[in-house]
């Protein structure tokens, strides 16, 4: 599978896990709410007065369902309205505590498992070495010799097109002449121009395939590796 494709599904289990604890908690906080109101409504009921005092928290705590909610929910006064008004509130982290996460969980180890294991993947097929030349979406080792696309994969090329290659990575400006790619590849050819035509129009293919470079002729006195 290709790098970006592990990236992909990387994100697809963040989001999922993501949402699959959201959910949990706003279930829990709606199971909560009411909870809380009902119990609320009963304790004012039974004391028949909205004042706040040790024994409506008492008969408060008495009517709650949920047992994780005695000692933890809080009682307040609402004092943006016209008239006072008792509410019951309860924390995030107590809500979050009372949710079911272990599906959460669950999701949450696979994805960081996932996201180690496109860790090594990367490592394993882009070695971060000294000496590696990056450009235009591919690493050059030069401890192994070896043209390394943005996914991993390793780039195949001829005996003649990695020493081409090599010679574009290598140069600061990544432009070549004529006479130097002749001159280091086919040293006792008087005129190699075809042979060089010839090496150029497969190699671009490749080169394009793999990455986001291209190679353009100069007047046929020159080529350059350039990013598209």
């Amino acid at each position: 599978m290709k790098q970006k494709y592990l990236v992909l599904v990387l994100f697809g289990l963040i989001m999922a896990s993501g949402a699959t604890s959201f959910q949990s908690y706003r279930a829990t906080e709606r199971l909560v709410e009411e909870d809380m109101s009902q119990a609320l409504a009963s304790a004012l009921a039974e004391q028949q007065s909205d004042v706040i005092c040790a024994d409506t928290i008492r008969v408060f705590n008495s009517h709650l369902q949920l047992d994780e909610l005695r000692g933890r929910a809080m009682l307040a006064v609402n004092t943006r309205q016209k008239d006072f008004k008792c509410e019951a509130r309860c924390s995030a982290a107590t809500i979050f505590a009372m949710s079911d996460q272990k599906p959460a969980s669950i999701l949450w180890t696979f994805t960081l498992l996932w996201a180690a294991f496109c860790f090594y993947r990367r490592r394993r097929h882009l070695p971060l070495l000294a000496g590696v030349i990056q450009y235009g979406g591919l690493s050059y080792a030069e401890s192994e010799g070896s043209f390394v696309d943005t996914d991993g994969q390793s780039v195949k090329l001829t005996p003649m097109q990695q020493q081409l290659m090599e010679m574009f990575f290598r140069s600061s400006s990544h432009v070549l002449t004529k006479t130097e790619i002749c001159d280091a590849l086919w040293p006792k050819k008087p005129d190699a121009s075809e042979t060089l035509y010839t090496l150029i129009k497969r190699l671009k293919p490749i080169i394009e395939e793999h990455s986001h470079l291209k190679i353009e002729a100069d007047r046929g006195k020159a080529y350059e590796l350039k990013i598209r």
